[in-house]
């Protein structure tokens, strides 16, 4: 094997971005963005047309980043969700950035400042620029409350018990509360409808189905992204509320994939744009000035794919991005009637993007036949006879997407051939494949991803004993699974943050999931069924750890509420009893996955040696001190190890 590329140092695809996350303010007065502050993600703001190197800090969060944000609609604050170490238990924060000075941050305003309640922002008002609508299980930690919030304040004030068990509610463009859609005892989906005080319910689908409201229509209608019937692809409707027939608006022209999305003009209430995504990303315009626009930015930058970001009230000027599959990109200002562009920054600048790999986008059949869409990077300068990594996306209920990929570009980097396939139960291809996924855990999704291990085979990609397996979230559990079901195919596996066992996975969900609990036993397995419990015993690694031949690493976050501590612990367990090589790495301060970038640096030091030692590829041996503390610190001793009586 013999790559072009050199190493590239694992910091500069995982340490913090030198710039990320760049807004315009409404008022169009400013530009906010997140920027590290004594190494930690932090909210910064600089007058429009001052140098990044004048901004204030305007957040000090010393424990964990802040990962997004955005304006109130006046431009008096910003406000941001921040939790504790993952345990996912949101907070909503304001902060006022005319407060910050040199040498002064702003305190930030606590909005939700209860203990073990999770946050939940439904809508930010157009009527009232100082109110907010929020979701808190502060009554019940299965059910969210509806709540009106003073930004300036703190004040909040109870708009509607959910006493229905709604999981979304939905207000009209005037800001009154329209719609719900609640989840079914057999594990359909309801949208409801607020008439004179109660809900009547409007029309209702299977668990294979689903019922998504949009934005609301100038004239009372309601878009809605649905599949129900015959239609195999989600549709966009108008749905009339009084007599509640559809109309048809738009499915993917191309008839290949789901409806993607809708841009809205706050200004006109018009549909500007809807997108799909297939291999890469369509965008198909109604609105004539956009489009030139965009066509015109897309000119500037023939190579890589252009998205609006945030604007001004006014909608002339906006943040655009561009990037691609081997560049992570640039931030742009852009002026609409000057069509003047202004270089704003790049995440990454010493990223060589010149040495990144391109993301092909491919095909293959499963073993039973079914065609499965995958992406694939190959390392510089190598498309042979190479070690390879299956990466397997969490969800599973998601999918993987063309662009810029930072663990498949550290992969390739490193020498590997990275294969991503979307396989049956992975989202977007229509509500059939999605719906094959039902029941398969562990079987004919495992399948899917099998045959792309094949796939790297039979194309004289991979060598056939040099195939690692890995993922986190589901991508875990599929590791696991790997690693336990089809014990020849795979020289070793990493699990991030994956289910072991799927009887304590659903034991431990979280109480605010309750809603989706009988989709999650539709779809895995009913523990309440002599069926089903069969099912899930056969389907969850842990029981048949005894058949695992490869080494496996895993890494948990202590803090995850979705997939417990105890699952990495059970597996690491069941190998060490059957004296299989087992690694572990449990970090006291993350959830489910890395916020860090330091704990994901961590990992990813022991993940790359670990990949080298056992399928070949190279590695950066030198790990910095502080990584290695992160290392020493987070190493489970595996010998030692016992499930706690809560486990």
């Amino acid at each position: 094997m013999t790559l072009t590329a050199s190493l590239i140092d694992r910091e500069i695809f995982f340490g913090n971005p030198k710039i990320s996350g760049g807004q315009i303010s409404p008022d169009g007065r400013f530009i906010s963005f997140i920027k590290p502050l004594n190494g930690v993600r932090n909210i910064w703001v600089k007058p429009v047309d001052a140098a990044f190197e004048e901004a204030l800090p305007v957040t000090e969060d010393q424990n964990r980043p802040i990962s997004g944000y955005f304006w109130s609609r006046d431009s008096q604050y910003i406000l941001y969700v921040q939790d504790k170490g993952g345990d996912e238990n949101y907070h909503v924060y304001a902060v006022d950035p005319s407060q910050a000075s040199a040498g002064q941050v702003p305190a930030s305003i606590n909005l939700t400042d209860l203990d073990n309640v999770r946050a939940f922002i439904y809508r930010v008002p157009r009527s009232d620029h100082d109110k907010l609508f929020i979701g808190l299980n502060d009554r019940d930690p299965a059910w969210h409350d509806l709540y009106e919030i003073d930004i300036r304040t703190g004040e909040r004030r109870l708009m509607m018990e959910n006493t229905i068990n709604y999981n979304a509610v939905y207000f009209d463009l005037e800001d009154h509360l329209r719609l719900a859609t609640r989840s079914l005892p057999d594990g359909g989906t309801e949208l409801l409808q607020l008439q004179d005080g109660e809900w009547e319910s409007i029309m209702s689908c299977s668990f294979e189905e689903t019922i998504s409201p949009s934005r609301f229509h100038k004239d009372g209608r309601v878009h809605l992204i649905t599949n129900i019937g015959d239609t195999d692809l989600t549709t966009l409707y108008l749905l009339d509320l009084e007599s509640k027939k559809l109309e048809k608006i738009e499915s993917d022209p191309e008839g290949q994939v789901d409806f993607g999305g809708t841009v809205f003009s706050e200004l006109t209430d018009e549909l500007v744009a809807t997108s799909y995504v297939g291999d890469r990303t369509r965008i198909y315009w109604r609105d004539a000035a956009y489009e030139a626009d965009y066509q015109w930015l897309q000119e500037q930058f023939p190579a890589a794919e252009v998205s609006f970001g945030s604007s001004t009230t006014d909608q002339q000027r906006y943040i655009v991005y561009a990037n691609s599959d081997t560049d992570p990109g640039a931030a742009y200002l852009f002026d609409r009637a000057s069509r003047e562009l202004t270089f704003l920054y790049q995440p990454r600048p010493e990223l060589p993007v010149e040495e990144l790999c391109e993301m092909q986008p491919v095909r293959y059949q499963s073993l039973d036949g079914l065609e499965i869409p995958a992406y694939l990077t190959l390392p510089k300068g190598a498309t042979k006879n190479l070690p390879a990594v299956v990466f397997v996306h969490g969800g599973p209920w998601a999918r993987d997407y063309w662009g810029y990929n930072s663990y498949a570009q550290f992969l390739a980097n490193r020498g590997y051939a990275v294969l991503q396939p979307n396989f049956r139960g992975s989202t977007g291809y229509g509500k059939h494949f999605l719906n094959l996924g039902n029941g398969a855990w562990g079987e004919t999704m495992q399948d899917d991803i099998t045959a792309g291990a094949q796939y790297l085979i039979d194309k004289g990609i991979a060598q056939a004993d040099k195939i690692a397996i890995m993922g986190g979230s589901y991508g875990g559990y599929a590791t696991l699974a790997g690693l336990a079901f089809t014990p020849d195919v795979y020289a070793c596996g990493v699990s991030i943050v994956g289910p072991s066992n799927l009887f304590t996975l659903l034991e431990t969900i979280p109480p605010y999931w309750e809603s989706v609990r009988e989709m999650f036993h539709l779809r895995l397995g009913d523990p309440n069924t002599e069926e089903g419990r069969a099912q899930l015993k056969k389907k969850s690694p842990f029981f048949h750890a005894e058949h695992i031949k490869a080494p496996l690493l895993v890494a948990q976050g202590d803090n995850d509420p979705r997939v417990k501590t105890a699952e990495s612990d059970q597996i690491a367990i069941a190998m060490r009893d059957h004296g299989l090589d087992v690694s572990y790495l449990n970090f006291p301060d993350e959830g489910h996955g890395f916020a860090n970038p330091d704990n994901s640096m961590a990992f990813l030091a022991e993940c790359e040696r670990f990949l080298a030692q056992h399928i070949g590829g190279r590695y950066q041996e030198e790990v910095p001190e502080r990584l290695q503390t992160i290392i020493d610190r987070v190493t489970v001793d595996v010998a030692a190890l016992e499930l706690s009586s809560a486990e």
